[in-house]
């Protein structure tokens, strides 16, 4: 039995190495800047929920496009001043309640009374913290070595982060066309016409998802305020900004900000607190029958079962950022593949048609 000795060329071999160390080094580039990839895809995301804002100016007498991106970004400002006003009193106010009563509740706590006295009584949490502090001090309790660095480190990236996101997505919306422009003029002059209805159809795909996302995010966290404020249960207003943010994330989202705000509703009393949780059964089920079909059905056309698979991936991959970008993606691949089949398609009926003729 003879054996086959299998040689490579050297530069086959350099050319291997060569690829698995670029593409080692662009991972390693990539997770470096994982939080600049972070605000671009939040700026993306942005970009497509207003970029449909600016073509109906632009199709309304407002034809250049850079008039078009001032109104709008004049608009969505006037809109968050105005939020604002409302709101904002308010939730300083609630918070200033809250400040207020925090000494109660500690000496509820302390004393084993009220309704955090359960803490005490079967836990026994004071004793517990003064072990710690008796052991460790403060500074090993409350991790005070390195609080103050951190919460500073997070505001100052917090707000460079915010002041980028704006200009970005300023930017994204004023030049995105001719960004596009010159992609597609860099493909073969035959085939930019197919590729330009991929694009579209993704970014259909993308800002419809993206602006439905949003909508129904602003309808959870208005509906969920109202019922708090009905109730009589304190700080209504945060929590409604609560359940409209984690609304945000697919699938899972709700669910979390019905635990947090459930928990809050029954410290205040008991008939809140069911009522709450009845208000939350009921909307999650509207929500997933009614509102979400709407939107997926309408953009994305994606399976309830591909959503779930998307929503895990995305969530294992990058975490909250993830699981937000993981149906747009997903409908995205898929307007890809249903072009790749088509064209394909097409290819195999020419073929048919030329075999015919020649028969």
């Amino acid at each position: 039995m003879r054996e086959r000795i299998v040689s490579f060329p050297a530069r086959t071999v350099f050319t291997v190495v060569g690829i698995v160390l670029a593409v080692a080094a662009v991972l390693e580039v990539l997770w470096i800047a994982r939080h600049v990839l972070s605000w671009i895809l939040i700026s993306l995301f942005l970009a497509l929920a207003l970029n449909p804002a600016v073509e109906w100016l632009q199709r309304h007498r407002v034809r250049r496009r850079g008039a078009a991106v001032g109104i709008t970004y004049l608009g969505v400002a006037l809109g968050v001043v105005g939020l604002g006003a409302l709101f904002v009193p308010t939730l300083v106010d609630q918070v200033n309640s809250f400040v207020d009563k925090t000494p109660d509740y500690v000496h509820d706590l302390t004393s084993g009374r009220g309704k955090l006295g359960f803490l005490e009584t079967k836990y026994h949490v004071v004793e517990k913290v003064r072990e710690q502090v008796h052991k460790g001090g403060a500074s090993r309790i409350l991790g005070l070595s390195g609080t103050a660095l951190a919460v500073t480190k997070g505001v100052i990236n917090a707000v460079v982060g915010t002041v980028t996101i704006v200009f970005m997505t300023f930017f994204m919306l004023l030049e995105g066309p001719r960004w596009m422009d010159r992609l597609y003029g860099l493909l073969p002059p035959e085939s930019q016409p197919r590729w330009r209805r991929v694009g579209h159809d993704i970014y259909r795909t993308v800002g419809g998802y993206v602006t439905g996302n949003l909508l129904i995010s602003l309808i959870a966290g208005v509906s969920s305020t109202l019922v708090l404020l009905i109730m009589g249960v304190p700080y209504a207003v945060a929590l409604g900004l609560i359940v409209a943010f984690l609304d945000l994330i697919p699938l899972a989202g709700a669910t979390l900000a019905a635990i947090i705000v459930a928990a809050v509703a029954f410290i205040h009393s008991i008939v809140a607190g069911i009522v709450v949780i009845v208000f939350f059964v009921v909307y999650q089920q509207v929500e997933n029958h009614l509102l979400q079909p709407v939107v997926y059905g309408r953009t994305v056309q994606l399976s309830p079962l591909a959503v779930l698979i998307a929503v895990l991936v995305g969530a294992e991959l990058a975490g909250v950022l993830g699981a937000l970008a993981a149906i747009p993606v997903a409908g995205a691949i898929q307007v890809v593949i249903v072009d790749w089949n088509r064209h394909r398609l097409e290819r195999l009926v020419a073929r048919a048609g030329d075999l015919d003729l020649t028969t």
